[in-house]
């Protein structure tokens, strides 16, 4: 069974930084032939699209909400993929859920999605 496993969610002030981090088993995934994708859901709101990197890591895609902010990368040797998230805001408190999708890296819909973590909270107070 795929196991993703996120980190490095917590508390933060505005104007913070927070380091999130998805690991998983290449005894059970394949992690280098996926995209590999960051979503966020906060309460009462639907899940969205946060940021994508291709298998390769050449190709990163942000939504517009955090561009500029936050910077996805992976590492095809420790199979892992993390998001870097400068300059937070109260707007970005959600629980992060890191996602998987073989296909492309340039779908922003949550349904594409082939495996998903539990997920990691992230908080932001003014």
């Amino acid at each position: 069974q795929v196991q993703l496993v996120e980190t490095g969610g917590g508390s933060v002030q505005a104007g913070g930084s927070l380091r999130l981090s998805c690991a998983s088993s290449e005894l059970t995934f394949s992690f280098n032939q996926y995209a590999m994708y960051w979503f966020r859901q906060a309460p009462g709101k639907e899940r969205e699209f946060v940021a994508a990197v291709s298998w390769s890591g050449g190709g990163r895609y942000y939504a517009d909400s955090v561009k500029g902010r936050f910077t996805i990368s992976r590492d095809n040797v420790k199979y892992t993929v993390s998001l870097q998230m400068d300059s937070l805001n109260p707007e970005d408190t959600a629980v992060y859920f890191c996602a998987a999708d073989r296909h492309t890296a340039q779908t922003t819909s949550p349904a594409d999605m082939e495996y998903w973590g539990k997920g990691t909270q992230v908080t932001v107070s003014s």
